[in-house]
């Protein structure tokens, strides 16, 4: 029998040599101890000379050479005699031996072979819920290519219902996804029934969710171009000359006012509550509330402690000797921690085991003028004063750990989360500060008085100022030292007529408080068309309360 021919002389290796001497001397009467399968496509392997390129091939060298098809069967005979291991060291030589285009068509009659389907096959083994869950790791833009793989992929992804377990993660993980699912009354299709009831099918939520994605669209496009619907409440008493301070809720908001009270405002009617939390002798320069309390500070140097349900009140603390200016608290599990600020240069630090047992830790000083705001967190307590500076303290120990140097005067207000502190001066810019190292990360400019509130969330800065206007700041393009500094303000609302005093946001509405005695809800989420004789870019909604 004439040597075996694979592809070029070339061919080299210990093992093929092997196989070909024992082809050159085998004796064909005797039948092979192990009988090879039947194939119906057998492996086609064309002879090609050494000296023969990719681009000289025609397709008349495609087809099968005689002498390939004499000796097929031979070589296939013994090769499915030997071990697996045999075998595959015997293709390793015979790829090492071939040109790299031959490679290439190896690989393609390969890949499909390797390939395996397993979302068709899971189900097939009783186990769809593995598909499922495999599924359901997928985004938004897989989940909608992987629903055109097959009609099987479509069935897994349907009877999984894996588009609303997609919206289902997204109102867990994202306050945006959240808040809109209760304002827009979809959450009620969301996780489990209610006894008695039933769910949508699968169409619902997969058209529910590019319905989502357009409402996110238009809030976010709100925000840019300020669109937005303008409510208005009129706080005006005959003493009131101000609203110093707010917090809101879905239900409700909450304001302090310069005639010494604390007035409550329905959210749906904007109409005040009858109950008006009276007590301080002074104007209501701060306060926040929880589920459980209001938590007051006045210009006549107390904290009052209000019941949030009965307006009645708890306790008062008596320490500071001057006008307390700004208070945060935080309750945890069984007991809580406050701190607050006063014109009088000190911070006090307290315990809060219950409303009524609330006791002095520490008292912080450093500053030099009046403490005019404070926040922290489990780490770090950071304050600002009228000295220009602000100052981290140790929350576990109350110890003094840095001070931030740069604004040219006073500072009014700051917020601080994770690394970041921002905050806003009587020199008319606000600062980016990264806690840790101390550094000024950015300089904002823009407003022309001072900034006297400021709040931040994880894609923008909001600050208002004694010019009466109200910023939008793109935050993410701040952190950003390559972005110019010009375009870092997307947006100024102007509609208060005196000193914004005080302003919280959320994802879809910024409420304000101001010296000209309103309280303004920027609404970003329902804006509707105005009418022609409007400004395009907002809608009014006028409350009176006298």
């Amino acid at each position: 029998m004439e040597e075996m021919d694979v592809s070029s002389e070339g061919v080299s290796g210990e093992g093929l040599r092997e196989v070909e001497e024992e082809v050159q001397h085998a004796t064909f009467q005797t039948t092979p101890t192990r009988t090879p399968p039947s194939r119906t496509s057998p492996v086609k392997m064309s002879p090609v000379s050494e000296k023969t390129s990719p681009v000289e091939l025609d397709a008349e060298s495609l087809e099968p050479s005689p002498k390939y098809l004499k000796d097929r069967e031979v070589c296939l005979e013994y090769f499915t005699c030997w071990t697996e291991q045999d075998q595959i060291n015997f293709v390793k030589d015979l790829i090492r031996s071939m040109h790299h285009h031959q490679h290439g068509a190896v690989n393609a009659f390969l890949k499909p072979m390797l390939q395996r389907d397993f979302i068709s096959l899971l189900p097939k083994k009783g186990l769809d819920h593995v598909a499922e869950n495999i599924l359901s790791f997928l985004d938004a833009r897989s989940l909608c290519a992987a629903e055109l793989v097959s009609k099987e992929w479509n069935r897994v992804i349907s009877e999984g219902m894996l588009w609303k377990k997609l919206i289902e993660r997204k109102v867990n993980t994202d306050s945006l996804w959240r808040g809109l699912a209760e304002r827009r009354g979809w959450n009620q299709f969301l996780f489990k029934p209610k006894p008695g009831e039933s769910h949508p099918d699968y169409s619902f939520y997969r058209k529910l969710y590019p319905s989502i994605i357009k409402d996110i669209e238009t809030i976010e496009d709100n925000w840019r171009c300020g669109k937005h619907n303008l409510q208005r409440i009129n706080c005006r008493s005959e003493n009131s000359k101000g609203v110093y301070c707010l917090q809101y809720d879905d239900s409700k908001i909450v304001s302090g006012l310069r005639d010494n009270t604390i007035k409550m405002w329905d959210r749906q009617t904007l109409q005040q509550h009858q109950r008006v939390l009276t007590g301080h002798t002074g104007s209501v320069l701060c306060l926040q509330y929880d589920d459980k309390v209001i938590i007051s500070g006045s210009s006549d140097s107390t904290v009052r402690v209000w019941d949030v349900e009965t307006g009645e009140m708890v306790n008062t603390l008596i320490h500071h000797c001057e006008a307390v200016l700004h208070l945060s608290f935080k309750f945890r599990y069984m007991n809580g921690m406050m701190v607050t600020c006063s014109k009088d240069r000190s911070i006090a630090v307290w315990d809060m085991v219950s409303p009524t047992e609330i006791n002095l830790r520490r008292v912080l000083v450093g500053h030099r003028a009046a403490v005019n705001v404070v926040d922290f967190d489990d780490k770090y307590i950071v304050s600002a004063s009228g000295d220009r500076t602000i100052k981290v303290w140790s929350t576990h120990s109350c110890e003094f750990v840095r001070t931030l140097n740069g604004h040219k005067r006073g500072i009014a207000c700051l917020q601080y989360h994770d690394r970041l502190v921002v905050s806003g001066s009587s020199d008319n810019t606000i600062r980016l500060w990264d806690i840790e190292c101390g550094q000024c990360l950015r300089v904002l400019e823009g407003h022309e008085e001072l900034v006297r509130c400021i709040r931040f969330d994880s894609k923008r800065i909001v600050s208002g100022a004694y010019d009466g206007k109200i910023k939008v700041w793109d935050l993410q393009a701040a952190l950003d030292p390559r972005t110019p500094t010009g375009t870092l303000c997307t947006r100024t609302l102007v509609e208060h007529s005196g000193r914004v005093f005080r302003l919280q946001f959320d994802e879809f509405q910024i409420v304000s408080s101001s010296h000209d005695d309103t309280i303004l809800i920027w609404d970003f989420l329902n804006c509707t068309p105005p009418e022609s004789n409007k400004s395009p870019s907002r809608t009014y909604t006028y409350v009176s309360n006298f």
